[in-house]
């Protein structure tokens, strides 16, 4: 009786376990339910981000496509600018060239004049354009003009003085020209140095001029100002390692150097033969001393 009670208690059990919902069966679909819901939730998620990746790609694009454009335009404008300071530049210099004995002070304020002019008018345009903006960016585009520009500065003040014009000095001219709440346009050093460089070519120039007007005097102190020039480049140059152009222009200066001081060691030497000439009112013989034998 105990056994038959115990056989249908089992398979009582047996059946209420068989016909009894399995956990785990359903956390499996109930699982995969969530990650079939996951799955389409990143989904979306992803397209939706790629969607906003690529538009801020595209505005990124845009800007700095844009800011190429407007920086290209700005560089011919500069261009341009730098082109203006370097013509009239020269007709600094030029005017400089027209220096004698009896024009001296007349021929100065004229080329004072016109370098003032260049300042207020194509230095000042040019330093419109730059302000705001990383100006070494375009150097390139106005580094020419600025070497023109400190060339013809330090020539003037030079022929006025005798002395140097430094960078400071003229940086400080170009202080009033930016406006106070933007960095202002200063000349660097190298193209100061640059500049300077240019600037003995036209004094050897200058001084083969004064010997053929007699002033001796005055193209030695031109001869030991080009000299000491050189000598404190020589000094620098080796240093600087980003200017093939200086390194090209010490050339020329040196030969700048060895002309006037041939053309001054001539006239020292041989002054007794031809000095009458340059500085006589009366014709005379450069061979004889006496005045010219007619033919």
């Amino acid at each position: 009786m105990l056994l038959t009670r115990l056989a249908s208690y089992t398979v009582c059990w047996l059946f209420t376990v068989a016909n009894k919902p399995k956990p785990h069966l359903l956390h499996q679909g109930t699982a995969a339910g969530l990650q079939s819901s996951a799955k389409r939730a990143r989904t979306m998620s992803s397209t939706s981000e790629s969607s906003s990746s690529s538009s801020s790609f595209k505005d990124a694009f845009g800007n700095y496509a844009n800011y190429l454009n407007k920086l290209n335009e700005k560089r011919e404008r500069v261009v341009k600018a730098s082109r203006d300071i370097t013509m009239n530049s020269k007709k600094v210099i030029f005017q400089v060239h027209r220096i004698s004995k009896d024009n001296r002070d007349e021929v100065l304020d004229k080329a004072e004049k016109d370098l003032a002019a260049v300042t207020e008018q194509y230095i000042l345009k040019l330093v419109k354009e730059l302000q705001g903006t990383d100006f070494w960016k375009l150097r390139r585009a106005y580094s020419p003009g600025v070497q023109e520009y400190v060339e013809a500065a330090t020539f003037c003040k030079f022929c006025r003085t005798g002395t140097l014009l430094n960078l400071d000095e003229i940086n400080a001219t170009l202080l009033p020209l930016s406006e106070p709440s933007v960095e202002p346009l200063q000349i660097n050093v190298l193209d100061y140095l640059l500049g300077l460089a240019d600037l003995t070519g036209e004094l050897m120039r200058l001084a083969i001029g004064r010997i053929s007007d007699g002033e001796l005097e005055y193209a030695k102190k031109i001869c030991q100002f080009v000299h000491d020039i050189y000598r404190e480049l020589t000094l620098i140059v080796p240093y600087m390692d980003d200017s093939s152009d200086m390194k090209t222009k010490m050339d020329t200066m040196l030969q700048s150097v060895v002309k006037i001081e041939n053309a001054c060691y001539g006239v020292h030497v041989r002054g007794s033969e031809y000095t009458p000439l340059l500085g006589a009112s009366e014709p005379s013989s450069f061979l004889l001393g006496v005045s010219d034998v007619e033919l």
